[in-house]
């Protein structure tokens, strides 16, 4: 006898998890929710290789209203996704982000701040002189400006966050399955049926594509062509000899990135355009963080030129080109095929938002409390990118 699913969600892991827990809490939908997962060790998916961050420093306001969203989710994600009295715990930690400007990037720093605190984020400007004071082991040569969180922004375990969807979505009775989506059965211009690697079918109400770098390959199975490409982001890990009090996740003008992590730090930084080919490897390039990002952190904070390196590892940015902004929403032609990719490094902090939007187009139709419509797909295919400046 064939399966059949009034939802069915292609990727189990954090935005995917996220969606089928808020579809199966809203108390009007009472269907059959199925997840697919490919890999249910979620090993080499982004929700658990992440750097797992949250900040409301974004160009784009939709960015900024999804992620204060998603703060206030966070801050109480032990009373929202409590199963059987046990409450997640994912450590958040709201040490701030510290984003450095020289003399080309204080005007879009200013003129972003002041969109953000219009928005109710808590971001404070400081000057070379005000830096200093609160950070006296940052050198602020060459700096002009920085922007910091000062609350609302930080760091948290975000392969806590995706369990913590998972078990509260089971607990609600979505089924999860391993297995691999490859296509899809369409009939009169909607979705009917899932089709699956081992062969099996599984008819389906409403289709969700929340695969993540897996996400292009379904909506080409279904004619549909996303700007999304897999790109390497690769995490280093070491300990400082000399104390860095109060460090938040601080970016340097180049990119490169740093931020506690227990009782060392991790850092990062994302290549150049024209250095970011497509890839799907997890192999670590060191000379990464030998020739670039260590002297880049040792000469912005001088107590880094003493450090012991740790281990390091890869995952991947399921990359919009278009614009770096997700692609949300209905497909072209396929009205209960839903679109959940494209996020560009930010999917864990947005999830909440996200997966809280998308619900709500399959049960209401329409967003219900953050209109996300502008992250639709409508704007690819007019040629109006939303493009997001601030991609770490």
């Amino acid at each position: 006898m064939a399966q059949a699913y009034d939802v069915v969600v292609v990727g189990g892991a954090v935005m995917g998890s996220s969606i089928a827990c808020h579809l199966a809490a809203d108390p009007a939908f009472s269907g059959r929710i199925l997840v697919l997962e490919q890999d249910p060790s979620y090993q080499g998916c982004a929700s658990a290789l992440s750097a797992a961050s949250i900040r409301q420093q974004y160009s784009s306001p939709v960015n900024v209203a999804i992620s204060l969203y998603g703060i206030a989710f966070l801050r109480e994600i032990g009373d929202r996704l409590m199963v059987d009295g046990e409450r997640p715990d994912i450590g958040l930690t709201e040490g701030g982000y510290l984003f450095l400007a020289g003399a080309a990037g204080a005007g879009a720093m200013t003129a972003g701040q002041a969109m953000q605190a219009r928005l109710g984020a808590d971001i404070a400007l400081l000057d070379p002189e005000a830096l200093t004071a609160r950070f006296p082991w940052l050198s602020t040569e060459d700096v002009v400006l920085g922007s910091l969180g000062l609350s609302g922004e930080g760091w948290f375990d975000g392969y806590g966050l995706m369990q913590a969807f998972r078990r509260k979505a089971r607990s609600l009775g979505v089924t999860y399955e391993a297995a691999r989506a490859v296509g899809a059965q369409v009939s009169g211009g909607r979705v009917t049926a899932v089709t699956l690697a081992d062969g099996r079918v599984i008819s389906c109400g409403v289709l969700v594509n929340a695969a993540g770098t897996g996400g292009p390959d379904l909506a080409r199975a279904l004619g549909i062509d996303l700007p999304v490409r897999p790109r390497k982001r690769m995490i280093f890990t070491f300990t400082c000899a000399d104390p860095v009090e109060r460090c938040p996740l601080l970016i340097d003008p180049t990119g490169v990135y740093v931020r506690p992590e227990g009782t060392g730090f991790l850092c990062g930084t994302s290549p150049a355009p024209e250095n970011d080919p497509d890839c799907t490897d997890y192999e670590v390039e060191h000379g990464l963080f030998d020739e670039v990002i260590w002297p880049t952190l040792a000469a912005r904070v001088p107590a880094f030129e003493r450090i012991r390196p740790g281990r390091a590892w890869a995952g991947h940015y399921d990359l919009n080109l278009f614009d770096q902004n997700a692609i949300l929403g209905p497909a072209p032609g396929l009205p209960n095929f839903h679109l959940c990719n494209g996020f560009s490094g930010h999917g864990l902090q947005q999830s909440p938002a996200v997966g809280r939007g998308i619900a709500e187009l399959i049960v209401h139709g329409r967003y219900v409390t953050l209109d996300l419509s502008e992250l639709g797909y409508g704007r690819i295919a007019d040629g109006r990118p939303l493009t997001e400046a601030k991609v770490v």
